[in-house]
């Protein structure tokens, strides 16, 4: 076990590149699975624990796989038959597993799945994905911790409302409609990036996908698809994150390989606190020169202001002057990190579904404990702007989701190191 050790104080600047995007490369891993000639060459991979899960799921279903993280690429061979069963060692690593479902069902006209793991925020539950499959003739059925899914033939192209645009049950539709018989028309579709850049990936296959990124999406179902070379997008929740490391430390970062088109809503509420943000030659630059104030936000499905940037922007309002209110609409039971804000002396409370902030707090470094992916890079960044020495522990959260975080950190001046939870990291972190 490890954990983070980060002194508060210093002005981050400098330039910083972000990865593939996490979210975006786990449905095209799964999704190559629908190639039954080629191989698929993924490029832009971020060597992140989920990429390692995902890569054993498809392992375990007889894809052939190899990975190639210092050159940030995957080949995958799904040429051969494939295996209907995803077990529970894997999937309960992760959420992202149940994403082979679609291709696995569309291919083999059975998919056997183990209820899947990953970040306890809320129930999140796969209901819109299995309403979907039911829509395409295939019966579902649960058992022993499993759920099933079962079709006579191929899926049958079906017009599907989803009741919330699920960005997970978009995935799964979309390329399990990729080879059904007929087309699909996806209603009230997640719009994020992440789902273009899959849509691009079935197209690029010999797909035909239309409207990703879109309310409405429609799938045209082709016999099979042959394997393709593919960019994953870079990662807009890893730019943002480090968009608010800039701030916090009222400091001045250029983000390589951001997308401002994916962060509208992000940037929108850094500059109403009072950000520089400018679109330059070399990247995103994020300057903080003055006292910051608080905003209210409220977390929406994309376009609307994206929850995986709720935490981190909660450290950031912390700092922030007036009282500002965070509320969560996308995920119940997603503010388990405000206790370990409150142990940095952070002036925070839950009220039902929102968080109120009166500041700016008097962060003071202490010992906090990582509860997600999001809180975990949320904490660092408080320390980042604490009196003191912050220690963050529980870091599986983090690898999750974030490349050398703390590297990517120091090289920008952070004064922070991941040492094993035993060591004593005084002698090298001392309190001035």
């Amino acid at each position: 076990m490890e954990k983070i050790v980060v002194k508060g104080g210093n002005k981050l600047t400098g330039k910083v590149r972000v990865e593939g995007a996490k979210n975006a490369v786990l449905p095209v891993l799964a999704g190559a699975l629908l190639a039954t000639k080629g191989k698929n060459i993924i490029r832009d991979v971020a060597n992140l624990a989920d990429v390692y899960t995902i890569n054993e799921v498809l392992k375990s279903l007889g894809a052939t796989v190899e990975y190639y993280p210092e050159r940030n690429e995957v080949i995958i061979d799904s040429s051969e038959t494939l295996l209907s069963e995803a077990q529970f060692e894997y999937v309960r690593k992760m959420r992202a597993s149940i994403l082979v479902m679609g291709p696995i069902l569309a291919r083999n006209g059975f998919a056997r799945v183990a209820l899947p793991g990953g970040c306890a925020i809320g129930s999140r539950p796969i209901d819109q994905h299995l309403k979907g499959f039911e829509a395409m003739g295939a019966e579902i059925s649960f058992g022993h911790g499993f759920v099933e899914a079962k079709t006579e033939g191929r899926l049958k192209g079906a017009k599907i409302y989803f009741d919330f645009p699920s960005v997970g049950a978009t995935e799964n539709i979309m390329t399990a409609a990729a080879l059904a018989e007929g087309t699909t028309i996806i209603e009230n579709a997640a719009k994020e990036p992440e789902i273009v850049d899959l849509a691009n990936f079935i197209n690029e296959m010999g797909g035909r996908v239309i409207g990703a990124g879109t309310d409405t999406i429609r799938i045209e179902g082709v016999l099979e698809l042959e394997g393709t070379l593919h960019h994953i997008i870079p990662d807009r929740i890893e730019a943002g994150t480090f968009m608010v490391a800039a701030a916090i430390t009222q400091g001045d970062i250029t983000i390589v390989n951001a997308v401002p088109e994916h962060m509208t809503a992000l940037i929108a509420k850094m500059e109403e606190m009072g950000v520089q943000i400018n679109e330059e030659e070399d990247g995103l630059r994020i300057r903080a020169t003055k006292t910051l104030k608080s905003v209210d936000i409220k977390t929406m499905p994309h376009p609307g202001f994206p929850t995986d940037m709720q935490s981190q922007m909660m450290a950031l309002m912390l700092t922030a002057t007036g009282n500002g209110m965070l509320t969560e609409t996308v995920f119940e039971n997603r503010f388990m990190h405000v206790e370990e804000f409150r142990r940095m002396n952070g002036n925070v409370k839950i009220e039902g579904r929102s968080v109120i902030m009166e500041g700016p707090s008097d962060l003071q470094g202490a010992e906090v404990a990582a509860t997600d992916l999001r809180a975990a890079a949320a904490l660092i960044l408080a320390g980042l702007a604490s009196e003191g020495v912050t220690r963050v522990t529980e870091l599986y959260h983090l690898d999750r989701g974030y490349v050398n975080f703390h590297l990517k950190l120091a090289s920008l001046g952070a004064d922070i190191e991941r040492v094993p939870s035993e060591s004593s990291d005084e002698k090298t972190m001392q309190t001035v």
